[in-house]
């Protein structure tokens, strides 16, 4: 389904190829393409990639699906089902999966396992990505919800929409995070100069992360997390950006001996089953990786 986009320019003296990759959270490459090709236009008029925008200008850009590749092939990867019935499953995603296709990562993917497992959901959502409503990083292990039809995909998305979804993290973090409970309030967009990362930037997506502290761990601090909104990467670029980076964050902070990725885990998920409307809750433990590090900087 294509994206509509209708934006009123803040800030000015920005280039309308960075502002559409920033705001609608396409690649630069990506946003230049589809300015050349006029999908995008400015004040009504169509533009060029490189043109500087004023402020109270109007944006209006189209994004088109992705083009497919060919069509997803069932793998037999193991999955760990939480929970399942006729309209959805919740997987426990381990670490190391990417989600859905990606540069570098064709297949082998959390969708060829889901596949393997309901091969009716190949026209769920689109061939792209069978039946995801949401993603977790490759490097972040926990709770997914995947839908097996399109009445569950709709009912699923609009929850995530209107955010009322609750979706709890454990994370280790450096350092002694104070206050103990708060909550982070930065926008997150585009690096400026590494399109691979994100960052807090005031052209980007409103982001909001509410925390509580569980305990502090020697230098560290596990701590229990609740994105309100979902940005790429929101919980490593927001402790990052209040200097508490994720313990062995090798993007946002720096790679640890111990644990060859972030520390962060998705152990909660409580939703409203399609059609009933039912709320209902999941966990998720921590993985033996996480644990053995906990272990190691108490001591243990």
């Amino acid at each position: 389904m294509t994206q509509r986009f209708e934006l009123i320019v803040e800030d000015g003296n920005i280039r309308l190829d960075r502002y559409v990759s920033e705001r609608c959270d396409i690649s630069r490459s990506r946003a230049q393409k589809l300015i050349g090709e006029g999908y995008v236009t400015v004040d009504g008029q169509l533009a060029k990639a490189g043109q500087r925008l004023n402020p109270g200008s109007e944006v209006l850009a189209l994004i088109p699906p992705p083009s497919l590749p060919p069509s997803l092939a069932p793998e037999d990867i193991p999955l760990r089902i939480i929970y399942q019935d006729n309209d959805l499953l919740v997987v426990d995603k381990p670490a190391g999966i990417t989600v859905h296709p990606a540069p570098g990562h064709p297949s082998h993917i959390l969708v060829n396992a889901i596949l393997a497992y309901c091969p009716d959901l190949a026209g769920i959502g689109g061939s792209l990505r069978p039946g995801i409503v949401h993603r977790l990083d490759k490097d972040t292990s926990g709770l997914m919800m995947i839908a097996k039809n399109d009445v569950a995909q709709t009912s699923l998305s609009h929850q995530l929409k209107n955010r009322t979804v609750i979706k709890k993290y454990l994370a280790l973090v450096c350092g002694h995070l104070s206050p103990k409970q708060g909550a982070i309030e930065a926008p997150i967009g585009r690096h400026p100069r590494d399109r691979k990362r994100m960052a807090v930037v005031s052209t980007g997506r409103e982001a909001r992360t509410q925390y509580q502290a569980i305990k502090y761990l020697g230098d560290y601090t596990l701590v229990q997390v609740q994105p309100e909104t979902g940005r790429t990467h929101q919980i490593r670029v927001h402790f990052s950006a209040i200097g508490h980076p994720l313990y062995g964050d090798p993007v946002y902070g720096k790679k640890s001996p111990l644990l060859g990725r972030q520390f962060l885990h998705a152990h909660y998920l409580g939703f409203r089953l399609p059609p009933n409307g039912e709320f209902v809750e999941f966990g998720s433990e921590l993985p033996a990786e996480l644990e053995t590090v906990l272990e190691h900087i108490s001591g243990g």
